[in-house]
């Protein structure tokens, strides 16, 4: 288990692109979580979104929010270093 949890719910437009091997591959720190829901509803359907460290991180697109992401868990990992 990686010190960054991210979790992405499996409905969510994020999961259009492959989130977990990307991030799993840049920072092997991350551990990246699949789950079936979140339980914040109708957040999935506006925009692509994930969870690192139980703050989100939404984009209008699945690459923005994935740019955002690595900045966030840039941000947490600056934490251990």
């Amino acid at each position: 288990m990686g010190i960054v949890v991210v979790e992405v719910c499996d409905g969510n437009a994020i999961t259009t692109i492959n989130i977990e091997e990307i991030l799993e591959k840049e920072f092997p720190e991350v551990a990246v979580l699949m789950n079936e829901c979140l339980s914040f509803c109708g957040l999935c359907r506006v925009k692509p979104y994930a969870l690192i460290n139980n703050r989100r991180i939404f984009g209008n697109t699945p690459e923005e929010c994935l740019d955002k992401i690595r900045i966030a868990i840039k941000e947490e990992l600056a934490v251990y270093q």
